[in-house]
């Protein structure tokens, strides 16, 4: 992996810190944080990341603020630890915000549709959401950088009749599914 690395605790003392992230420059601030934590690279993204909301069917998009993006000239005057505290968790919505056009665009929906598809296969899940950011200064280049299972939905748009939507469609399902019982004449 190379350098600067998002750091980000797991649990800590019994409590978990998952909004809680580090940003480590070099190999020996990693040795001052306590593990476990997960390590992904750091990847310029614009200072924007795409919550993507799974219910059932449907997919909303939520931008928010993140981490912003660092220039090889930074990268070479600092070292050490940067915390990042609550990052995505206390972030504002960015979707009202006048941003760059290339960096606001939402990933397209084929994509999220495709993504969201084989990932309700595979883990088998109807309801989750997925944090991704884009590449800063390309179009279609997507990491997937958080998958949550069952998540907090207060911040979604329309997440009532989303939900409503999501239960009646449960429960026509199970009615569709039981065999029809003859009437006795």
């Amino acid at each position: 992996m190379k350098l600067p690395l998002v750091a980000k605790p797991l649990v800590v003392d019994g409590t978990a810190k998952s909004h809680e992230l580090f940003l480590a420059y070099d190999e020996f601030s990693l040795s001052e944080l306590e593990p476990p934590l997960g390590l992904q690279e750091f990847v310029n993204h614009g200072g924007l990341l795409f919550k993507i909301y799974i219910v059932g069917e449907t997919i909303k998009v939520v931008s928010r603020f993140s981490l912003p993006n660092i220039s090889g000239h930074e990268l070479s005057k600092v070292d050490g630890l940067f915390r990042f505290p609550r990052v995505s968790c206390a972030a504002a919505s960015a979707d009202e915000a006048d941003l760059d056009p290339n960096i606001a665009e939402h990933p397209p929906r084929s994509l999220l549709e495709k993504l969201a598809g084989e990932l309700r296969l595979r883990l088998g899940l109807n309801l989750f959401n997925i944090d991704m950011i884009r590449e800063h200064g390309t179009k279609d280049v997507f990491y997937v950088i958080d998958i949550n299972y069952f998540p907090g939905y207060g911040k979604m748009p329309d997440y009532e009749h989303v939900f409503t939507d999501f239960l009646l469609s449960l429960v026509q399902n199970k009615f569709k599914k039981k065999p029809a019982v003859p009437l006795e004449e």
